[in-house]
Formats: structure tokens, sequence, C-alpha cells
């Protein structure tokens, strides 16, 4: 017995079609680079991602100042540190700050002139530096471990080329606790 059609072919696009048009469609217009509020501002106050990046080149900056005070107290360290202190100072720039004497680790050009003060991330002042090369580098661990993980947050909260910028330098920075950590094993 061959099968027979239905009686009446219904013209047109089917009930579920249109629904899941009409929920992608609301979708696309959510996720439209104009309509975050955000990522615009309000009355002229800077975006949400400008501060997290003005804030991330600050915290950056902190960083680079207690690597200053470290290798000033300790100018053993300055070999094993340089690096470490490269790549911070590299941190600064990426989010648009910038360093007062990016290129040498002396601590009289690190902090003098800066545009932000000393310890403003929330970290201890540079000039506060443990007594034992062991406790300095378990601070910088404990510095670069606590703004990796404060990165990591944030990136939750900023649009995408700036959370991938910060997905970055978070995981460096998790990287370099690690490396110090060791270091002061």
């Amino acid at each position: 017995m061959p099968y027979s059609p239905p009686p009446r072919t219904p013209s047109g696009p089917r009930r579920r079609t249109l629904l899941a048009s009409a929920a992608g469609a609301a979708l696309l217009v959510g996720c439209s680079p104009g309509s975050d509020d955000a990522e615009e501002g309000t009355g002229g106050s800077p975006s949400i991602a400008e501060r997290a990046r003005t804030r991330a080149a600050r915290d950056s900056r902190g960083i680079v100042e207690r690597y200053d005070a470290v290798i000033g107290a300790y100018p053993g360290l300055a070999e094993r540190l340089s690096v470490l202190r490269t790549e911070a100072v590299r941190h600064v720039e990426a989010f648009g700050g910038t360093t007062v004497g990016a290129t040498s680790p002396s601590p009289s050009t690190s902090a003098s002139g800066s545009p932000c003060p000393a310890g403003s991330s929330g970290s201890p002042a540079p000039s506060a530096v443990p007594g034992t090369e062991k406790d300095a580098l378990a601070g910088l661990a404990a510095a670069e471990r606590s703004l990796a993980d404060a990165r990591a947050k944030a990136l939750l909260d900023v649009p995408g080329e700036l959370a991938r910028l910060l997905a970055s330098v978070a995981a460096a920075g998790a990287a370099h606790a690690y490396l110090l950590t060791e270091a002061a094993k």
C-alpha cells in the first residue's frame, strides 16, 4: 500500500523554525558591538575597559617597583630577577602605561618619576624589603601570585581583546610566581 501525503501541505516555514530564528535574532542584537553600555561609558566617565587597563598598568608598575626594591636591597639577585622584571615592564607597556627607568633596575629611578604612588596596588611599599633574600623572593612570588589571581578575576568583566591580554599577563604572572617560589627554596 503506497504512502499518501497528508491532505494539506503547510506552506512557508514551520513554527519551530520561526521561533528558533526569532531567538537567534534576539541573541545577535544583544551581542552587537553597539549595545554594550559598559563599553561606551556613561556621562563622560571612562569605560570599564579603560579603568581596567589603567588599573592593570598601575599594578604592573607596582610589581616593577617591587623588583627594583629587591634588586636594590640584594644586588646579588639582579641577574636572576632582571628577566622577570623586564617582563613586568613589558606588561606595563602592554596596558598602555609607562615606567621610569624601564631599562635599568636601579631603585633610585623606580618610584621617583612614577605617576602613581608606590604600593598603590594594594601591595606593600617597595621600600619594605624583607630582611633575607629568601624572604624577598617569597614576597615577590606572593605579590605576583596575588596579582595574577586578581587579573584572572578581572578578565571576566572586560571585552574580548583586553580579556585576552589580561589572561596572558595573568598566566605570565603565575609563571613568575612559580619561578620565584622555586628560587626561594
